[in-house]
């Protein structure tokens, strides 16, 4: 039998070329992100130089239910400052347990609720409550990670509390958004200040005004309304952009 030695660069030129190349670098499809080490809380996955947090799971659902969450908040004043007709319909994306689609759904009698999140288990927990309340006007769905599975042109409004930071891919849901709202449609989002040293949030599950705008600009979104009247949170209203309608 007649051996053949290959020389080490021929076998890393032939590794290299090989489609069945086990180290090639992996192209990510994903390519308006970044990709770095991982911090505490993090993802390692990084957007317009934010790295995205870590997802909150159902082990959360008591902090996001906390008896002194009003007080420490005061959710039902950002649900007043909504300015909520009783016919809207109202997306609350990445709902949880469901905390603020049962504030809202008391204000739309002739409205609606579609409380949407990605797990399992917090689309359970808000089913259960739904079922124990009674209530008629709010409904669960199921999520994805780059949409929130909801019909085109329908609502008007999008809330996504302490949400967005969180989100695995916010240029693609963000696109989704849009096709979501109803012309004059409006996305609020209200996120833990960045800008507060004070607060005892963790780094990454607080967010500047800055960085918001620096990332819904990129999306075909225009800033509206910057309420300061929380006592923890940013309280930003958008519209899709002038040239994206």
């Amino acid at each position: 039998m007649r051996v053949r030695f290959v020389s080490l660069r021929h076998l890393v030129l032939f590794v290299l070329s090989s489609p069945t190349n086990l180290f090639c670098q992996e192209k990510h499809p994903d390519s308006v992100y970044t990709y770095r080490t991982v911090s505490s809380g993090g993802t390692g996955k990084f957007y317009y130089g934010r790295e995205i947090a870590g997802m909150i799971d159902a082990a959360g659902a008591d902090w996001l239910d906390r008896s002194n969450r009003q007080q420490q908040e005061n959710s039902d004043l950002a649900v007043r400052y909504m300015h909520l007709k009783k016919n809207d319909l109202v997306a609350d994306i990445g709902a949880g347990t469901g905390y603020y689609s049962f504030k809202i759904a008391k204000h739309l009698p002739e409205g609606k609720v579609f409380a949407v999140d990605v797990q399992d288990e917090f689309v359970e927990i808000i089913r259960s409550r739904i079922r124990d309340s009674g209530a008629t006007n709010i409904e669960v769905v199921k999520g994805g990670v780059t949409t929130p599975n909801l019909p085109a042109n329908s609502f008007d409004f999008v809330l996504m509390v302490d949400v967005y930071h969180e989100l695995e891919y916010p240029h693609e849901m963000l696109t989704a958004i849009k096709k979501i709202l109803k012309p004059g449609g409006k996305l609020i989002l209200m996120e833990y200040r960045a800008e507060d040293p004070e607060l005892r949030i963790r780094p990454l599950h607080k967010t500047s005004e800055k960085q918001i705008r620096k990332e819904l600009e990129a999306n075909g979104f225009r800033m509206i309304e910057n309420g300061r009247f929380l006592p923890m949170q940013h309280f930003f209203v958008f519209e899709i952009a002038q040239e994206q309608k």
